[in-house]
């Protein structure tokens, strides 16, 4: 069966089911050095929300980006993804204006391409020793 044929399927049996509004809040991201990439969000103006020890083996790191619903949360005890196993993107209005705020913040990018939004060369990267930044492309 098709994936169209399944997606209909499942739209046709949910149809007298209630709707409930859902939203991504928190992306957890694996990273090797917790300073380092508490800095990193930091230099990109992102608001600190939390950062909790627990003891010796538990810290957890919380970042908003400006005007995002959704945090991601960073740190020792966290998770057990490996280093670079978070895919996601950051969506911005401007991809010009999100290179020059990334640039005027000292962050090494890229310089912008613009292509398909579905290809990485279509992105600004953040530079290789940066901790993983979510992708930016233009909506």
């Amino acid at each position: 069966m098709s994936q169209t044929a399944n997606s209909f399927k499942q739209q046709k049996s949910d149809a007298g089911v209630a709707r409930v509004d859902m939203k991504l809040e928190v992306a957890l991201v694996s990273v090797s050095d917790v300073d380092r990439a508490k800095e990193f969000y930091t230099r990109l103006g992102w608001r600190l929300d939390d950062d909790i020890v627990m003891g010796s083996d538990f810290r957890v790191v919380q970042f908003t980006p400006p005007g995002s619903g959704c945090s991601i949360s960073f740190g020792k005890g966290v998770t057990a993804a490996g280093l670079g196993s978070f895919r996601g993107e950051l969506i911005v209005s401007d991809i010009e204006a999100a290179y020059k705020e990334l640039v005027a913040r000292g962050i090494n990018a890229s310089e912008v391409f613009h292509g398909s939004p579905f290809s990485p060369a279509g992105r600004i990267s953040a530079g290789p020793r940066a901790p993983k930044l979510p992708l930016i492309r233009l909506l």
